[in-house]
């Protein structure tokens, strides 16, 4: 068979017969992904496996004779300053500000005055977005074994207890094992080759191409020294420069020393060759010139850092000195991995499978029979995919940190999409969240004060509209204003802010970058607010908004209230460990959110009103839960307390919940006709959750991963072999799975008892299961186990730095038991 040309060299061979059952080196645990056959090459979405360390990120198909690994550098992106010197971020200029803030004021009368309250266009408040770019594929390393004749036991599997990827075969008489990891404790990834009998290995070709990676200006490819090829490029013409050394190590057959050569070929390019080894191994590293420390003013936005040479040199010589063993390289990244990812563990009653593919259980599952041994498995994919793009230097991005091509769908950008991507985090003691911080701190930060100033005339606090690059105005080319009209996108963010303080009690790191982050959010949102002139209710509204992603633009939408509303307590309860003494800002923040509108309005035909004006429609089944944020992952809804969000109307909780579940019933199964994805289907499934629905949970849940997950468990936006890959949908799933199990949701006061709900949610399909470690607010932990669906065992343990606080456990109606915890106590319940 011969396969599709990536490089200067091409496959021959054919698969003839594959394994019966998952591989002797397949977890015993079954957590892992394993199939029969190689991936096909245009079916990257769909078959390749991910593996990734936070820098650096892979594909890699599994075949055989030839092995593509397709490659990730996480801050390689085209657009920005690198192409175009005058980007600045879609901001105005200085000069506009007078004139802009007569068009905002002159918008919001229009608003006010207006018969419906509603207007259709705010393209004056937008900016073009000039050169946004797109995160970037970096090409493919190739590794060519010179081998014919049929292939037999193949398969290849995803270790999810190691983050190993490995694809084993037979060919002629030898078996042959290729294995692949990124390590982060070396930044560089490592793809070693062997057989089983440690015979001498056939001749072995490494090269690189961009053959099938379209789009990329051709980089340069040569020889660093006779064992490492150089790979140096661009991102875009002009654009942000790259570099990738891809080193080659080989041992010994026994006999003499191996060789290993790197030289020219006719194509121009330089390949590493080589013969008389036992084993060999490739290990690559990869940087760009990007430098989010020079995002700022005193750097001119530049995003301007150093060539990455001497860093990749000094990178690939550790990883590959003398004095480490491929098995040193194996077990420092396993430990290193384990140490992040063992802390936390679920169980569903899962029976590993280990006779039938991934692939295969994918296909014959059904939504609401349902697997709970593959629900586990996608419930741990979405830690795996999270521990493996969330620990560089750059946060998780839309499709974490696996792309391919020179463009990809949304820019694969790191917009308002990556606030479902850390949902899990924290409950899961998954030590991965500061590199999103730095990103808010050093990407929107600096120019977000300017768009503040330029934008809405205000002089403090900062302001993004959720993009890349310091690209902090609101994006224009028409009218836009349905999605990017969305100024509260730094208050939903800062729900994650809050809840790493909330949840570790890291008052250094609070009072170092937390609470700046949270007050200077809210310095904005102090001023932005205004008095509502249409209801003349004495309340302060958000106007203009819309509630992401739909029109039309009005006054008081629900979403921008409800996160705002958030954001100021957040500020309030984290004031006494914050180390500011600005009494005066804690004041007004008290006093604006008594007289806000918070956003909770109950409608005509019962629902919670999407808009301050009641226009919802029944039928409108929107892909986005807005105005339900505070049913999740907010808590407006969920904690709603009339006596802290009075209203006029007086509604009691119970009314206040049933208005979120006639919308959340309206809103559909997440299958309009604005889009059929998996990320939607998850956030219902999580809002059920929360609604202590079990059946319309499970069903949402086990109807998104029918039919939005892919083979290899991504999550996926649209169909076909190579359809768009979009990450949220993996990251939401684990979220909404722990929804179901445990919900101990933020209140507006630290004084209030705090409610943990254990098992709000069980689907009979989980009828039995186990959590340990499952990491609560105010800095403590719980483990228990369950069995006939009823809690059996229950132990708590708490931090040195815990909170005391009482804190009640219940299960349905029925309540377990309430304690105090106290700083550095274990204690079993049940």
């Amino acid at each position: 068979m011969l396969s599709r040309r990536v490089g200067p060299v091409i496959v021959l061979g054919s698969v003839v017969a594959s394994v019966a059952a998952a591989p002797s080196g397949f977890p015993a645990s079954g957590n892992g992904l394993w199939f029969s056959q190689p991936g096909r090459f245009d079916a990257w979405s769909n078959d390749w496996l991910p593996i990734g360390n936070g820098y650096l990120a892979a594909m890699l198909q599994g075949e055989t004779g030839q092995e593509a690994a397709q490659l990730n550098i996480e801050s390689l992106w085209s657009g920005g300053p690198f192409q175009d010197p005058s980007y600045n971020g879609g901001n105005k200029l200085p000069s506009d500000q007078v004139t802009v803030a007569q068009q905002l004021q002159e918008i919001r009368q229009s608003i006010f005055q207006s018969e419906s309250g509603t207007i259709d266009n705010i393209e004056e408040l937008t900016t073009d977005a000039g050169a946004y770019g797109s995160y970037v594929g970096a090409g493919y390393l190739l590794s060519t074994l010179d081998v014919t004749g049929d292939v037999s036991a193949f398969t290849r599997w995803l270790d999810m207890d190691a983050a190993v990827q490995r694809t084993q075969w037979t060919q002629g008489n030898t078996t042959f094992l290729r294995e692949t990891f990124c390590s982060h404790p070396l930044e560089a990834c490592v793809q070693h080759i062997n057989t089983s009998d440690a015979s001498a290995l056939l001749a072995l070709t490494f090269a690189y191409s961009i053959a099938a990676e379209s789009g990329i200006p051709t980089p340069t490819v040569s020889c660093l020294d006779n064992s490492t090829l150089q790979i140096t490029g661009t991102a875009s013409s002009p654009g942000m420069a790259f570099e990738l050394l891809a080193r080659v190590s080989a041992a010994a057959d026994g006999g003499s020393a191996p060789s290993v050569a790197c030289g020219a070929t006719g194509t121009g390019n330089a390949t590493i060759s080589v013969s008389g080894a036992s084993a060999a191994w490739l290990t690559w590293v990869g940087g760009t010139n990007y430098d989010q420390d020079a995002g700022d003013a005193a750097h001119n936005f530049t995003f301007l850092g150093a060539d990455p040479h001497d860093t990749l040199i000094a990178l690939i010589d550790s990883a590959t000195s003398s004095s480490l063993t491929y098995d040193d390289i194996v077990s420092k990244h396993i430990a290193d991995y384990s140490g992040l990812i063992t802390k936390f563990e679920l169980h569903l009653g899962e029976v590993p499978d280990l006779d039938t593919p991934t692939d295969q259980l994918k296909n014959a599952y059904q939504t609401d029979t349902g697997n709970p041994y593959l629900e586990w498995l996608l419930f741990n994919f979405g830690r795996y995919l999270l521990a493996g793009s969330a620990r560089g230097a750059l946060p998780a991005n839309l499709q974490g940190k696996w792309a391919k091509d020179a463009s990809n769908p949304w820019s694969a950008d790191s917009n308002i999409n990556i606030q479902m991507n850390y949902w899990f985090a924290e409950l899961t003691d998954m030590d991965v969240v500061k590199p999103l911080f730095d990103y808010f701190e050093k990407n929107w930060v600096p120019r977000g004060s300017l768009t503040a100033q330029y934008l809405y005339n205000i002089s403090e606090g900062w302001v993004t509209h959720n993009e890349i690059f310091g690209h902090t105005g609101m994006k224009g080319g028409g009218n836009t204003a349905s999605w990017a009209d969305y100024p509260e996108s730094n208050a939903w963010m800062m729900f994650h802010v809050w809840d790493h303080f909330d949840f570790t009690l890291d008052t250094e790191w609070f009072q170092s970058q937390g609470w700046p982050l949270l007050k200077s959010a809210a310095q904005f949102h102090l001023q932005k607010l205004v008095p509502d002139e249409r209801f003349n209710d004495s309340t302060l509204v958000v106007v203009p908004c819309n509630s992401p992603e739909q029109v039309p633009i009005t006054l008081g939408c629900a979403h921008a209230q409800q996160v705002i509303w958030q954001l100021f307590n957040a500020i309030d309860k984290g004031f006494p460990s914050s180390g500011d003494n600005d009494t005066e800002f804690l004041n007004e923040v008290r006093t604006k959110r008594s007289q806000m509108d918070k956003g909770i309005h109950i409608g005509s035909w019962g629902q919670l009103q999407e808009w301050k004006v009641d226009m919802d429609s029944p039928d409108d089944t929107h892909r986005h839960l807005s105005h339900l944020i505070g049913l999740y992952p907010g808590y407006a809804i969920t904690s709603y307390d009339p006596r802290v969000q009075a209203t006029a109307a007086n509604y009691t909780q119970e009314e206040v919940i049933a208005a979120a579940t006639t919308s959340l019933i309206h809103r559909g199964n997440g299958t309009g006709p604005d889009a059929d994805s998996g990320w939607e289907k998850v956030w219902r499934a999580a809002a059920w959750a929360q609604l202590g629905n079990a059946s319309e949970f499970y069903h949402e849940l086990s109807y998104a991963l029918e039919r939005n997950f892919a083979p290899n468990l991504f999550s996926l936006y649209s169909s076909g072999a190579d359809a768009i890959f979009q990450i949220d949908a993996n990251f939401g799933f684990p979220a909404a799975v722990l929804n179901a199990l445990v919900q101990a949701p933020d209140e507006p006061s630290l004084d209030n008892i705090f409610t943990v709900k254990l098992l709000p949610a069980l689907p009979p399909q989980w009828a039995s299961g186990s959590i340990k470690n499952v990491r609560l607010r105010g800095g403590f932990g719980i483990g228990f186990a369950w069995g006939g669906s009823n809690v059996n065992s229950l132990v708590l343990t708490a931090d040195a730095v815990a909170t005391r606080r009482q804190v009640r456990f219940m299960q349905g109606r029925d309540e377990i038991k309430t304690i105090t915890v106290e700083p550095g106590v274990r204690v079993k319940i049940l």
